[in-house]
């Protein structure tokens, strides 16, 4: 037998009827709620939120009475905002355990209305145990980039006004010796020479 698109959808439960997010996810120890939507005519109908892989097998675990009263139950609490035609289910100090397919209901005549919701528990340790050691290496870079820019005007900053400095003056020094040495040498020379020029006359006088 065939069926048009329209009677395919409104043969799965809720269809066209509820909406809800087809996946949550929540910390262990924290909570999460998960908000459901409904067509305005079940404004007045009862709302619940039930356990299980299967729709005709899953287990309601809480229900509205069919008005916006909060109802709890456990670590569940379930509210129904008629004015908005959404509900809205939290699950308190979530456990591993409590990763599993739920659904979102509504009960009606004949057959209830309803739509799939995965929840999934992760760890909180290993969440924060993996932003630490993610967020570490960019703090020790930035760090590392810091310091090393330090260095590099550090170093600038003396080359600048201690190392040329000293250069200059050392080369001063050493331009200053020089000259001076070079010149008591010339002045030496030129007075013995001056005294062998004067004693050359007075060898030849003296001979025969």
């Amino acid at each position: 037998m065939w069926l048009s698109p329209a009677l395919l959808l409104l043969s799965f439960p809720g269809c066209l009827s509820i909406q809800g997010p087809e996946l949550v996810r929540g910390p262990e120890q924290g909570s999460v709620t998960v908000q459901c939507h409904y067509s305005s005519r079940w404004q007045t109908n009862r709302k619940w939120w039930c356990r299980g892989a299967h729709w005709s097998t899953c287990r309601i675990l809480i229900r509205t009475t069919g008005s916006e009263k909060e109802m709890k139950s456990g670590r569940l609490s379930i509210r129904d905002n008629q004015k908005n035609n959404s509900f809205q289910v939290t699950m308190e100090m979530l456990k591993q355990n409590d990763t599993d397919t739920y659904w979102c209901g509504i009960e009606k005549f004949g057959t209830d209305r309803g739509t799939r919701v995965k929840v999934i528990v992760y760890s909180g340790k290993a969440t924060m145990s993996t932003s630490k050691q993610l967020s570490w290496p960019t703090v020790d870079s930035r760090a590392d980039m810091a310091s090393s820019d330090l260095q590099k005007r550090t170093h600038y900053m003396l080359l600048v006004f201690v190392k040329v400095p000293v250069l200059l003056i050392l080369a001063g020094v050493v331009l200053w010796l020089k000259q001076s040495t070079q010149k008591v040498p010339e002045e030496e020379w030129r007075h013995t020479l001056c005294s062998n020029l004067d004693s050359v006359p007075l060898a030849k006088d003296i001979s025969p």
